[in-house]
């Protein structure tokens, strides 16, 4: 089965350099064999010529913000509105972010500022797609969030932090989610590191780097999506 990893940002240098990118850092978590991969380089304004390049798409994080103006943004959209119902999509971080606005939702910079650090959803509705836990613990790193649904869709999980956590489109094969599965804990240590002083307090980034002291359900919720893509 091939899987296109629409890319649309990249790791800051260093991190980079140790972890790769945000495509092997997918083909990581479900496996090198699991899919036959292909990396679309959004971001630099390459998409799918056709919705049937691959058999389902997946959309990474990115520090672009949905509302930036940028050139790759609209015809990103509209790939994602062309291949809606016709092959699975799952939606990562910003990914979760711009299908939901694709769909008819809306997303803004939260005035809850960064959430960072392994983050633990309620799962408030459970997805035939998913396996049976009451919470899902993830790695976080966000500050822009979805505020209004599209219509049809419906919140599988969610926290008191960021509500619209884990989006399901209904019939549409398409699911999103706002925390990262794709980050190893001693990357997400390391982007903290990273951003520390700049983006986060010194508070803020001991916290964030002492959540990953907990166990995280990222193998749990990579084999469900892996298994969505597939089904």
């Amino acid at each position: 089965m091939k899987l296109g990893i629409l890319e649309t940002g990249a790791p800051p240098p260093g991190p980079r350099e140790r972890f790769g990118d945000y495509p092997a850092m997918f083909r990581r978590l479900f496996g090198e064999e699991a899919f036959d991969y292909r990396t679309y380089a959004v971001a630099d304004g390459e998409t799918p010529a056709q919705v049937g390049e691959a058999d389902a798409y997946l959309v990474t994080g990115s520090s672009a913000g949905v509302y930036d103006p940028l050139p790759w943004i609209e015809p990103l959209k509209d790939f994602l509105r062309a291949a809606r119902g016709q092959v699975p999509l799952v939606g990562v971080c910003f990914g979760h972010q711009i299908m939901a606005e694709a769909f008819g939702g809306k997303v803004e910079k939260s005035p809850k500022g960064w959430g960072v650090g392994l983050h633990r959803y309620r799962i408030e509705r459970p997805a035939d797609w998913m396996g049976e836990a009451a919470t899902l613990s993830i790695p976080a790193s966000h500050q822009d969030q979805v505020v209004e649904l599209p219509p049809g869709a419906r919140v599988v999980a969610g926290s008191d932090f960021c509500p619209f956590g884990l989006l399901d489109y209904g019939g549409f094969r398409a699911i999103s989610v706002q925390l990262h599965p794709e980050f190893e804990p001693a990357y997400a240590k390391t982007l903290i590191e990273t951003r520390r002083g700049s983006r986060y307090t010194d508070e803020q980034a001991d916290r964030a780097i002492l959540s990953y002291e907990q166990p995280n359900d990222r193998a749990a919720l990579g084999g469900w999506i892996a298994g969505f893509l597939k089904a």
